[in-house]
């Protein structure tokens, strides 16, 4: 069996969760259109037992939020999640978007994987939207800093090139233990992931200036003992501010409504049941940057 752990890092937007969840085949992480939408680090394990004639592979990815300047508590907070866990891995897959140029956010995360060991790939995404003479100018970019042992164009939404990657971590991990059982692909509990979906739909549901500071806490998660029941689940959405409580509750409740039937088709999906979901949303003021919030939401390492 050879297996390993790659830390997938990169700016906030360029679709490491969606590669992510290319590469398991299956949705993990949620993803969106707005910036800053993976807020913890989400694992995903891939698993193929009959890699090299049955002798096995398991690669532990480790989605990491996105490396950004933070403008509060909650954004360092994220920020030394994503470098304390790629301190601690078999190799980096640094994700960058092809379609912008490079910038003073892309040599802040170069300087500091210069002061990480571990071998690092580099994977150039979104490689459908962009022409040959703008993917050379990057890969150039990058290659002359000489961390990157080796470079590839892909395309997380299509697909393009993710097998290849994928056979080329394979080749970093080492003779080891299966850590995960093969038929998991995360080992990230129901009632977080349950979570994560509703906040998904907040952030594809709501105004730019509202979702990132939005917390949705599950506070019950009740499964009953008749298999054809409905699983009840009741969930709190926190925002910031009295006045994004109304936005996201929406005229006449319907934003809200819109949020939990859309969560609650995924969640069914999930969990191959049916679902009862209630949704309510409360005000906890400034939770940004409240180092005991953050901490007691678990934004922030112990």
């Amino acid at each position: 069996m050879k297996s390993g752990f790659i830390g997938i890092a990169g700016r906030p937007n360029v679709g490491k969760s969606t590669l992510m969840n290319r590469m398991l085949g299956e949705k993990i992480a949620i993803t969106s259109a707005k910036p800053q939408t993976t807020l913890n680090r989400i694992t995903g394990i891939y698993t193929d037992l009959g890699y090299e004639n049955g002798g096995g592979l398991q690669m532990v990815f480790l989605d990491t939020p996105g490396i950004h300047k933070p403008h509060n508590k909650l954004g360092q907070a994220i920020n030394e999640t994503a470098v304390n866990t790629l301190g601690g891995v078999d190799v980096i897959l640094l994700i960058v978007d092809g379609t912008l140029d490079f910038g003073r956010g892309d040599e802040a995360i170069i300087k500091l994987l210069e002061n990480i060991s571990a071998p690092k790939i580099l994977a150039i995404n979104k490689t459908d939207l962009i022409g040959p003479e703008k993917y050379l100018e990057l890969y150039n970019r990058y290659d002359r800093t000489g961390l990157f042992d080796d470079i590839y164009g892909v395309s997380a939404l299509k697909g393009d090139n993710i097998e290849m990657l994928r056979d080329r971590l394979a080749g970093y991990m080492n003779e080891g233990p299966m850590y995960y059982p093969d038929d998991i692909a995360t080992e990230d509990p129901v009632r977080f992931i349950v979570s994560e979906i509703i906040r998904e739909k907040l952030m594809n549901y709501l105004d730019d200036e509202v979702p990132h500071g939005v917390f949705v806490e599950i506070e019950s998660f009740v499964e009953p003992e008749d298999p054809h029941a409905a699983v009840e689940i009741s969930a709190v959405i926190y925002c910031e501010k009295k006045s994004h409580k109304g936005i996201i509750i929406g005229k006449g409740g319907s934003k809200l409504k819109g949020v939990g039937k859309a969560a609650r088709l995924e969640i069914e999906e999930l969990l191959g049941c049916k679902v009862f979901l209630s949704l309510f949303v409360k005000v906890k003021e400034g939770w940004r940057d409240s180092e005991r919030t953050i901490r007691n939401w678990g934004y922030k390492d112990e």
